[in-house]
């Protein structure tokens, strides 16, 4: 089902200028603005996560949502069960895990295939909302092209702030899934957002969005939540067990060829993100090479020239390293003397 009432081009075709090219990658020194802060560590544990995510949580209050890829069934690469399951102890007590159904046909296409998944996987220390399992609503989508309004699952409503809890990876259509991945596909209802976001209207192919289209489609689904949360979201990313699969391949996923990295966080997503690609970019060529393929084949650095055309976060920032007592380092020094990747729990 599809309501063309809330498409940005309703009524009559849009002229689009030229977006930047999605396949290009943006040094730092040729970018422009205003600087936000993104923290890191290397210490992949469920204290790291901690210590990643106390640095931002200074606007999360309220009833709570941890927006989580919980994986396909046995899907190896997912953030392990323990670490979250630490963090909500510490942290976010009465928090819940929060998802949507699929819109292709797997592990977590409908409700009861996804709470049977979601067992499987582990997820079962406290409660997980299936947000589009009773229904869904829309959401503005300020100064969007593609769309006026986002379909979300309507339980999305329920809470008054979110943490995005990002396992950073590749993707198949998206080239990376960060943050931006995690809300603008997690967050739209398995049936009508995620249809909108990756199908022309009326057209018989549901995968036919790609490349500079689908970033946008995406990101504007993405400034959708981000509006209705305002500045009660946060972000973390976890540079960990990165195929250039996503966690939506489960066991088919690419092997992992990336080494891992880290933990970082931040309260601005563009940033979050853009320093996770810019520490990809600073591997060795030997390090990043499938990884970069992947970005550049799918267009998907245009997810980040789109959040700052939406006024959507800064892609300058300053890092700052927990492990050395808060001092500022760059995306080259976080890359630096990487352990190969070695399978863990």
């Amino acid at each position: 089902m599809l309501l063309p009432c809330l498409f940005a081009a309703c009524g009559a075709p849009q002229t689009q200028t030229q977006a930047p090219d999605g396949s290009k990658y943006l040094p730092y020194d040729q970018r422009t603005g205003e600087e936000s802060t993104v923290y890191f560590t290397r210490n992949l544990s469920a204290e790291g996560l901690i210590q990643a995510y106390e640095q931002v949580n200074g606007d999360i209050s309220g009833r709570v949502g941890v927006k989580l890829h919980t994986g396909e069934q046995n899907g190896p690469n997912i953030i392990p069960r323990e670490w979250v399951k630490a963090l909500l102890a510490k942290d976010l007590p009465e928090a819940n895990i929060i998802e949507t159904n699929t819109y292709y046909e797997g592990d977590r296409y409908t409700t009861e295939q996804h709470r049977k998944t979601l067992e499987v996987n582990g997820w079962t220390f406290c409660p997980v909302d299936i947000m589009d399992e009773e229904g869904v609503a829309t959401i503005p989508v300020e100064g969007g092209k593609w769309f006026q309004a986002m379909s979300v699952g309507n339980h999305l409503l329920n809470y008054d702030s979110m943490v995005a809890l990002t396992h950073f990876k590749g993707h198949t259509q998206g080239g990376f899934g960060g943050s931006n991945k995690n809300i603008g596909i997690g967050c739209a209802d398995g049936r009508i957002g995620k249809g909108w976001i990756h199908t022309t209207p009326g057209s018989p192919d549901q995968w036919n969005i790609a490349e500079e289209e689908f970033m946008e489609r995406m990101t504007e689904s993405t400034k959708a939540t981000l509006g209705h949360f305002g500045k009660h979201v946060t972000f973390v990313n976890v540079m960990r067990n990165m195929s250039v699969s996503c966690d939506c391949e489960g066991v088919a996923a690419e092997p992992v060829v990336t080494p891992d990295v880290g933990i970082l966080s931040s309260t601005d997503i563009l940033a979050v993100d853009q320093a996770c690609i810019d520490i990809i970019y600073a591997m060795t060529a030997e390090e990043h090479h499938d990884m970069i393929e992947r970005i550049e084949t799918r267009h998907g650095l245009r997810q980040l020239s789109y959040m700052k055309e939406m006024g959507m976060g800064n892609d300058k920032y300053i890092l700052i390293d927990l492990d050395n007592g808060g001092k500022r380092i760059t995306a080259e020094e976080a890359a630096k003397d990487l352990k190969p990747f070695v399978r863990s729990e």
